[in-house]
């Protein structure tokens, strides 16, 4: 019983999965951010997380160190694929919240 306390391998695939969804679809390209376009496709992309999250959290009673898991696993796929230490720490505060 303890030890399903700490196997946290389906909550750090997670986190992986739902840094894959942002980086297929979105590029690193800074100024593109700014654009109306861009924002459009990174409100649907966040609204798609959104749902992957309620589907994932639906089933599972998460402890916080699963939690923990899920958030690290995706800031640290965004910042190996390079993107923005500011923007990667926004995104994963608001992942943290949504969880």
């Amino acid at each position: 019983m303890w030890f399903s306390w700490f196997d946290a391998r389906e909550e750090k695939q997670f986190g992986q999965s739902l840094a894959a969804i942002l980086i297929e679809r979105l590029s690193l390209e800074g100024p593109a951010r700014n654009n109306r376009l861009m924002g459009k496709k990174h409100d649907a992309m966040l609204h798609n997380m959104m749902q992957q999250i309620s589907s994932f959290t639906r089933d599972r009673k998460m402890n916080t160190y699963k939690k923990a898991q899920v958030g690290n696993a995706f800031k640290w796929a965004l910042k190996d694929k390079g993107y923005d230490s500011e923007y990667v720490d926004q995104l994963t505060n608001w992942l943290m919240l949504k969880i």
